[in-house]
């Protein structure tokens, strides 16, 4: 990655990055696309830091209004834009499935989200659709003057307060979930540095997740790597392409390979 300051603006250029397919594959809920003179642009935020990044005619991508100090604190670990994904490409390119998958969506990195966003984000995922899921999102910053709240604010909260959201039965997951982190008896950044089978088996402990939504934010709010979420799309992949199981040499970067596979088949095999 490289990048330069051009007034208020950071101007970067990186390969293997493409806006759709990073902040609107359903790694992320609080990004949105929105009209502009630019090939492309995003508004959306990490946790409670605010962004819009557009891409340009030229290639580069740009950070609006925001400073150096703030882009490579924040967003340069928000974006992994200090992980090689041309090397990660190459290496899963040796599996054919994923070779295919890798030139059909090879843009896409995986976010380095808050943990505590991610759980609640993922709780409210379940049996739920993107849109519905942004809704309820945006509902629930509105209600705390357009911030994410934190544990401790959520766990002033029950089901019956939450009923704004209109969450359905995801209100008494949510009530649980910031009532144990808000209250301590879940440490989230403890968790995220378990063995891998400890940290499923905490995260599970809270009510609503299960093996899906606890795999989700190990890989995306806890950046573990060899953490593989398996819903509908990637039972279909593991049963038509790794009948025998998915390759060993991959298991470290197990997730990142499952990003472009679960892009390629609901989105690449019908167009192949």
């Amino acid at each position: 990655m490289d990048y330069t300051v051009k007034g208020g603006d950071i101007l970067v250029s990186t390969p293997d990055f493409d806006l759709d397919e990073t902040l609107d594959c359903g790694q992320a809920f609080r990004w949105k696309k929105i009209d502009s003179d630019y090939l492309c642009t995003y508004q959306g935020s990490f946790y409670n830091d605010e962004l819009t990044v557009s891409k340009s005619g030229e290639g580069e991508f740009i950070f609006h209004n925001i400073s150096e100090e703030d882009f490579l604190s924040k967003w340069v670990d928000y974006f992994d834009f200090n992980t090689d994904y041309s090397e990660l490409k190459r290496m899963f390119s040796e599996d054919a499935t994923l070779s295919e998958a890798c030139k059909f969506a090879g843009g896409i990195r995986l976010l380095r989200q808050n943990s505590w966003e991610c759980l609640i984000s993922f709780i409210i995922s379940q049996n739920n659709n993107i849109p519905r899921i942004k809704g309820i999102i945006d509902r629930l910053c509105d209600n705390y003057g357009g911030m994410f709240p934190d544990a401790e604010q959520l766990s002033q909260e029950n089901a019956d307060s939450l009923a704004y959201l209109r969450s359905g039965f995801r209100a008494k997951y949510l009530e649980d979930a910031a009532k144990r982190v808000g209250n301590g008896i879940t440490d989230l950044s403890a968790i995220s540095t378990l063995p891998i089978e400890e940290a499923r088996r905490e995260l599970k402990l809270i009510k609503g997740v299960g093996p899906k939504v606890a795999e989700c934010i190990l890989l995306f709010g806890m950046h573990r790597t060899e953490a593989f979420p398996i819903d509908v799309w990637i039972k279909r992949v593991l049963g038509e392409y790794y009948p025998n199981g998915f390759p060993e040499y991959l298991s470290e970067n197990a997730g990142i390979a499952q990003q472009y596979l679960f892009h390629y088949i609901r989105h690449g095999v019908e167009k192949k």
